[in-house]
Order: C-alpha cells, then structure tokens, then sequence
C-alpha cells in the first residue's frame, strides 16, 4: 500500500528482491560495525569512511529501486492509456526524485 492507500498489485524491484534485501543486510552489518567503531573510541577518519560506504551503498539501493519504478510502475501507468493513473505515477516519480535529491 502506498501512503495515500493505493494497492500496488507488484513493484518494479520484484525481480530484483533477492539481490536487495541480501545488500539491505549486508549494508545492516556495516552500520552495525559503525557503531562498534563509535563505541570503541576508534578513529574518526576511519569512521567517516565507513560511513561514506553506507551512504554509497544506500544510494546504489535507491537507484535501483527507483529505476524499477519507472521501467515498471511508471511505464505502465503511461501505457496504460489512463491519464489520471499517468498523472498519478508522474507526480509520485517527481516527488521521489525530489526527496532523493534533497539529501544530497
């Protein structure tokens, strides 16, 4: 469901589903060892780096996720021929990009 509690039958990430939760982990394991680094009083450079590598591997994430958006849900909604549905996945688009960028 989305925010505005629209059903979304599939994502366009489906196929990738796998590969992205193991990397979800994997990026959980290195905030984890992050905060092992804090605790133990480690150097700060060497805190950064890893925390650089987080925000890089998210941002792979993201990427991915919103370009099974648009290759999938937002393609549809244009295919399909129903301008509202279009309007809709358009504005949805534009606000993820939005929001992604506003973090940079």
């Amino acid at each position: 469901m989305s925010s505005a509690g629209v059903d979304h039958p599939a994502t366009g990430y489906l196929a990738d589903k796998d590969a992205l939760v193991r990397r979800l982990r994997r990026i959980a394991g290195q905030v984890g060892g992050i905060e092992r680094m804090v605790t133990e009083d480690r150097y700060c450079i060497d805190i950064l780096t890893q925390i650089a590598a987080v925000d890089t591997a998210l941002e792979a994430v993201a990427l991915k996720i919103l370009d099974g958006h648009v290759t999938h849900c937002v393609a549809d909604a244009l295919a399909s021929g129903d301008r509202e549905v279009a309007d809709e996945k358009s504005r949805e688009l534009l606000e993820a990009v939005h929001r992604f960028t506003r973090t940079r």
